[in-house]
């Protein structure tokens, strides 16, 4: 019992550590964004690395689960007689929550883990240090741009998942079961909310975007400097990220939708 206690309380003072070197080293980035904007190249740079090559895995995972959402909510809807709602259903299913969720999980896996990958790789070679040794801040001159590029790519890419997929939506809707086509893009309009709905899921993206770029940046960066410490700091950026994603999508799809 005393063994167990000691246990917990060792892991609990390591984790609020790693918590606070991970605050301090956010804090350093947002210092450091001054110095980003004097420099756009860099930040072109990293968009086109972090969301630039992440557009494929976007546009096909998007353009699957809007045909899913369609062949799921016809069936479902038809039991109602209310097949001419299914416009509404993909489009609201997509823009409140699977589009920023699923879109931060697909950054986090692809964009998120290579950015880890990156910065450890730099780190156990030690490029990190050699940029300290010649003056320059490795945090401003690499972490920074990476930020917020990740920042930045987030929200596109998940209206990008979200337009795609309610373009599949409809394909299957209104080319394969025959629910038609005006209705469906009227009913889509006429339900969907700009500020309560887009608005809304623009902000969880951007929370996500920042939460997983985070992650993923300090755990390449607090990695331990070898291959095998690299490899975990990949694996716990992903797992991280997935954990933080969903919880706060929770609460802000709480906060946002809890007084309707």
């Amino acid at each position: 019992m005393i063994q167990l206690i000691q246990n917990l309380g060792k892991s609990t003072r390591v984790s609020f550590t790693k918590l606070g070197r991970a605050s301090y080293f956010l804090i350093q980035i947002i210092f450091g964004i001054t110095s980003v904007l004097v420099r756009p190249r860099l930040l072109l740079n990293q968009l086109y690395s972090v969301g630039v090559l992440s557009f494929l895995i976007i546009t096909i995972s998007g353009l699957f689960v809007g045909m899913v959402l369609g062949l799921q909510g016809y069936y479902t809807l038809s039991d109602f007689g209310a097949e001419e709602t299914l416009g509404v259903m993909v489009a609201a299913s997509l823009v409140r929550e699977l589009g920023p969720v699923v879109s931060a999980l697909l950054f986090a896996g692809r964009a998120g883990s290579a950015l880890t990958a990156e910065i450890g790789l730099m780190k156990a070679t030690e490029q990190l240090s050699g940029m300290e040794m010649m003056a320059v801040d490795p945090v401003k001159r690499i972490i920074t741009p990476r930020f917020l590029a990740g920042l930045i790519s987030m929200p596109l890419l998940a209206g990008l998942f979200s337009a795609v997929g309610i373009i599949g939506g409809e394909m299957i809707g209104s080319g394969l079961l025959g629910v038609d086509e005006g209705a469906f893009w009227a009913q889509m309009q006429a339900g969907i909310d700009f500020y309560d709905d887009i608005i809304n899921g623009v902000i969880k993206s951007v929370v996500f975007g920042f939460i997983a770029s985070w992650i993923a940046l300090f755990e390449g960066y607090d990695a331990i400097p070898t291959s095998e410490g690299v490899s975990r700091a990949t694996t716990r950026t992903v797992v991280n990220s997935a954990f933080s994603i969903l919880g706060l999508d929770f609460i802000l799809t709480a906060l946002m939708f809890g007084d309707n």
